[in-house]
Parts: C-alpha cells; sequence; structure tokens
C-alpha cells in the first residue's frame, strides 16, 4: 500500500523494517528461484501480466523526483520484460497514470481496469476505466467503465470473461463482482464476494477462481488469510482452507494447476513468503521464500516460471527495479 498520510512532496522515501519468511526444511519440493534482468525504472503498487510470452509492467508508483512531483509520482508507464532475451523495452504509456489497478491478457490483448489516481491532493480516487492495448499497433483505448468504480481489486480471466473482484471504492470495501465481455464491450454483475477486502490477489485455476488475503479499508495492519471459491457455472462462492500466512498486498501465479501467493506487507514488515495452494486438495505448501521481501509487486507466468517484478522492500512507499524468477520443483525436474 501506498500511505498517502506518509507520502513526502519533496521526493523523500519511506522506510521501515523487513522480516524474513519461513523457510521449508525440505528444499527439494520448495523450487527455486533465480535473478533476472532488474527493470529500468523503480516502482510499486504496478499491475503486470503476461501477453505473447512478454510480460508488461503498468503503472504504479514511481520513485519521486522533480519531474514527477505534480503528478504525486503516479505513473503512466508502460515496461515490457522479454524472459527469452532476458530484455526490457518500452511501450506506449497509459492514456492516464494508475496504482493499484487490475490487469488482464486476453486473445492477444491487455486490459487495464480500475485503479487510484489523484483528485486534488488524494492519491485514492478510485476509477471506473477501462483501457485496452493492441500490442500490433502499440495503441491504447478507452472502452466501456467498469460500473462500480475502485482499485486494488483482483481482475482475472475464465472462459473469455474478464472478472473484477473485490477492492475499495474511495470509501468502503467493495464486494462486486463484475464481468466484462471483450466481444461485446459489455459488463454484467454476478454474486458478491463473501468478504469484501482490498490488496487481494485473484486467480482462475481449473475452473474456478479463487480471491486470497487482502485486507479491510487499506488497512495492513489487519490482513487476512481468507480464501474464496467463485464457480461461475452455479454463480456461487465457498470458503476455503485460509492462506497460512495472513497477507496483502501480495501477488499471484499458477503453474500446473497449483496457485502460488508471494510477497505482501504488514505493519511489522514486508514478506517473502512463497506459499502454495493445491485446489485438488484445499491444501497449502510452504515453497522456497522469494529473495527479496516485496509488496505491491507484479508478477506474471511465462513458460511455468513466475515473474516476480518491482515492488515496495518495506512497508509503505518503497520501490525497487527487483525482477525475480521462481520456477516449482516439478519444472526443474522436467528441465534437461
Amino acid at each position: 500500500m501506498f500511505n498517502s498520510r506518509l507520502f513526502i512532496i519533496a521526493g523523500m522515501l519511506f522506510f521501515g523494517l523487513t522480516e524474513s519468511s519461513q523457510v521449508l526444511a525440505d528444499t527439494s519440493k520448495a523450487g527455486s528461484w533465480a535473478t533476472a534482468s532488474p527493470a529500468p525504472t523503480e516502482r510499486t503498487e504496478v499491475a503486470a501480466a503476461a501477453l505473447e510470452d512478454k510480460i508488461y509492467v503498468v503503472g504504479g508508483f514511481s520513485k519521486p523526483n522533480l519531474q514527477n512531483l505534480l503528478k504525486f509520482a503516479i505513473s503512466n508507464d508502460v515496461e515490457i520484460y522479454h524472459p527469452v532475451s532476458d530484455s526490457w523495452s518500452a511501450t506506449t504509456p497509459l492514456p492516464e497514470g494508475r496504482h493499484h489497478a487490475g490487469i488482464a491478457s486476453h486473445n492477444g490483448l491487455l486490459y487495464v481496469i480500475g485503479g487510484f489516481t489523484k483528485s486534488f491532493l488524494s492519491i485514492w480516487h478510485a476509477v471506473q476505466t477501462v483501457y485496452q492495448y493492441n500490442p500490433a499497433t502499440q495503441e491504447w483505448r478507452e472502452l466501456t467503465p467498469m460500473p462500480t468504480a475502485r482499485g486494488a481489486l483482483g481482475v482475472t480471466v475464465y472462459q473469455n470473461r474478464i472478472y473484477a473482484i473485490g477492492g475499495y471504492d474511495g470509501k468502503h470495501n467493495s464486494a462486486a463482482v463484475e464481468i466484462f465481455d471483450p466481444e461485446t464491450n459489455t459488463w454484467s454483475p454476478a454474486a458478491a464476494m463473501p468478504t469484501p477486502r482490498d490488496h487481494l490477489t485473484v486467480v482462475t485455476a481449473g475452473s474456478r477462481i479463487y480471491a486470497i488475503g487482502g485486507r479491510p479499508d487499506l488497512d495492513y495492519h489487519h490482513n487476512m488469510g481468507t480464501v474464496e471459491e467463485y464457480d461461475p457455472q452455479t454463480n456461487q462462492w465457498r470458503q476455503r482452507a485460509s492462506l497460512p500466512t495472513a497477507r496483502s498486498g501480495i501477488t499471484a501465479g499458477v503453474i500446473d494447476g497449483w496457485i502460488y501467493v508471494i510477497g505482501g506487507e504488514s505493519g511489522e514488515g514486508t514478506f517473502a513468503t512463497n506459499e502454495a495452494y493445491d485446489p485438488t486438495t484445499d491444501q497449502w505448501h510452504t515453497m522456497a521464500p522469494m529473495p527479496t521481501a516485496r509488496h505491491g509487486l507484479g508478477s506474471a507466468v511465462v513458460a511455468k516460471r513466475l515473474y516476480v517484478i518491482s515492488g515496495g522492500p518495506t512497508p509503505g512507499g518503497s520501490f525497487s527495479q527487483v525482477n525475480e524468477i521462481f520456477t516449482p520443483a516439478s519444472t526443474n525436474a522436467a528441465t534437461p
């Protein structure tokens, strides 16, 4: 979370404590981490998604400087990581800066949904906007807005629809579940999430959607371990085994049906924690911790590897260029 009360316009950085996560004793099953080429700019509260085997890192907050001071360091940058060459490039910026936005890729296009921007002296103005990026033309266009303005929401794709779940509307947590159809450029409502929260992570695994972790009303002193599963066929939710380490400001990726939940922050520090959920058994497993504890980070899966990029190494407004790659043990074993 980027805490506006602590934001110093002159560009001073925040500081805090970093706490280590637990380490699995049997490292043969814990997976492994590697360090990749760092992002070009230091950012936090970014959105990231894989598109055509590249990873797009969008928006967030940039490290404050004289150039971005009037924008409260809210970024519209779009940087692309190329896993094959371990290199970066830049493309057309967002039409307007966003932080804590939702993101998804579908059918060769990128979608950035909701988030916060500045309004007067506040950086927590929730928006409804939907931006679509076409990599062939490198152009953005604005689509039908989301019915409920919110940021710090979760976004995922299931069967050609984009689901926007939870978040914060500027005054309260939202339980809204709204479904976007890219073919018709329309939105429709679904059953509300049972536990309203923000700074959660939302992923699709198999035929279900999972809303994991988060916090109430932007308060990372009261993190949640709540896990709720949504069935798009029946439009119903049910509770599942809780995240072992209650966290918010997290990210997640799905590899071979397992959900890997990484990072986060609390009042005491940031998390390197990496916990994996197996939906078939409703059980959690402790994985190898991320080398650099962070929150507000983005992630994407390419070739069964989870790339975890940017984010703050200390609670509140801190920034990094870190790019670390997690490979599950099963992928390691299959790699020649």
